[in-house]
Parts: structure tokens; C-alpha cells; sequence
């Protein structure tokens, strides 16, 4: 949640979604071993980037400022990126990405599936089926994904979506914990304290008067 921005000073950030058949030319090229035990790894994860990448993606965005160069330069810059991020320490997760089939992809069509209905009673079992795993095999490989068991991940993002809803639109505690699918008030306000720290109506004040 970003809440520190204004209009005199934006927050400004950087989205590139990967694209798969580009990764897969750049897999094939550089030759990478995919017929090793694969394992899955981190969903979401921080690092620094390196010079070389940082420089790739300064490039990228000076584009912006000549359009005309964009249609020439972008595509060459963007396939940099790849293979910059190919040859990082977390080249073996943007793999996964393009590998069909990969138990980081499976888990990662659930993790749509609960952020779509993360409101409804969720069914750790049916989850391992859509996944083509056993349930112990689903387990170990979401947690790896995730670092959260299924019902960790579900209960963070409702968490935060009544967080949103409380902060942003005014709604007050216990319409927020019905609306993100909690059926006690009370126990919305034990897990939303361990979770962040304090009570909902303590830590949204405490925002809003920043």
C-alpha cells in the first residue's frame, strides 16, 4: 500500500509482464539444463538488481521521452531484461515461469483462483486436485511458493482488502469483516491485530493521519 505520494511528488514504479515464448528462445539459447528435479521456488521475492539490469531498465524508460524509438529499441531492451533476469541468483523462478506444466504454475493458476473468490470457504483439498497434486505435495509446494500454508494466503488477503476497504472507503470495522468473508467480528479483530500489529480502528487512524 503506497501512502506516501501526492500529485507534486508521485510515486512512480515499473511493471514488465514476461512474456513466455521470449523467455523460452532465450532458455534454448543459452542453453540452461531443464531436465533436472525441478523444485518450486519463491512467488514473489525482493533483491537488488544489478548495474547491468538497472542500466537495461533506465534505457527502457528513457524511450518514453522519443516514441519513435520505441517500436525499434523497446523490443531489444525488453529481451535484455530477460536474459539479464535469466542469468540472475533467481534465474531458476522466471524459468518456472515459462516451463507449462511447472509446480510453480499450477500453484500459481490456485493463487488466481483464491484471490478471485478469497471471500468464499476454501477447500485445501479440491485446491490439490485443480493443482494435479496430492495434498501433502500441494502443501510443501505452495508453501514454497508463498512461504503460507493456503489458509495463511487467503486469511493475509482478506486481510488487506478490509484494510482497502476500511481505509480508502470508509467502511467501518465489522462491515468490513463481513464483506471479506469473516462471520465474527471479533475474531476479524484478533487476526487483523496479529497480522498488523493493532486493532483495525487504531492502525486506520494511525494512517489517515499520515
Amino acid at each position: 500500500m503506497i501512502v506516501k505520494a501526492t500529485p507534486d511528488e508521485p510515486y512512480l514504479g515499473v511493471k514488465l509482464s514476461l512474456e513466455t515464448t521470449q523467455l523460452w528462445d532465450l532458455i534454448d539459447q543459452i542453453q540452461h539444463n531443464t531436465d533436472k528435479k525441478e523444485d518450486s521456488v519463491r512467488g514473489f521475492f525482493v533483491s537488488d538488481a544489478d548495474e547491468a539490469l538497472i542500466d537495461c531498465a533506465i534505457r527502457l524508460i528513457r524511450l518514453l521521452d522519443k516514441p519513435q524509438d520505441i517500436p525499434f529499441l523497446a523490443p531489444m531492451m525488453v529481451r535484455e531484461i530477460y536474459y539479464r533476469l535469466l542469468i540472475d541468483e533467481h534465474g531458476q523462478a522466471v524459468r518456472q515461469i515459462a516451463t507449462f506444466g511447472s509446480h510453480t504454475q499450477h500453484i500459481a493458476e490456485v493463487i488466481k483462483q483464491i484471490k478471485a473468490e478469497f471471500t468464499k470457504l476454501l477447500r485445501v483439498d479440491d485446491l490439490a486436485k485443480q493443482a494435479r497434486m496430492s495434498s501433502a505435495s500441494f502443501h510443501r509446494h505452495f508453501k514454497a511458493v508463498t512461504s503460507m500454508s493456503p489458509l495463511q494466503y487467503q486469511k493475509q488477503l482478506r486481510l488487506m482488502e478490509a484494510r482497502r476497504l476500511m481505509l480508502i472507503e470508509n467502511v467501518d470495522v465489522i462491515n468490513a469483516a463481513y464483506q471479506v468473508g469473516y462471520e465474527s467480528a471479533s475474531q476479524f479483530s484478533r487476526e487483523y491485530s496479529r497480522l498488523f500489529g493493532m486493532s483495525p480502528m487504531k492502525e486506520i487512524g494511525q494512517l489517515r493521519k499520515i
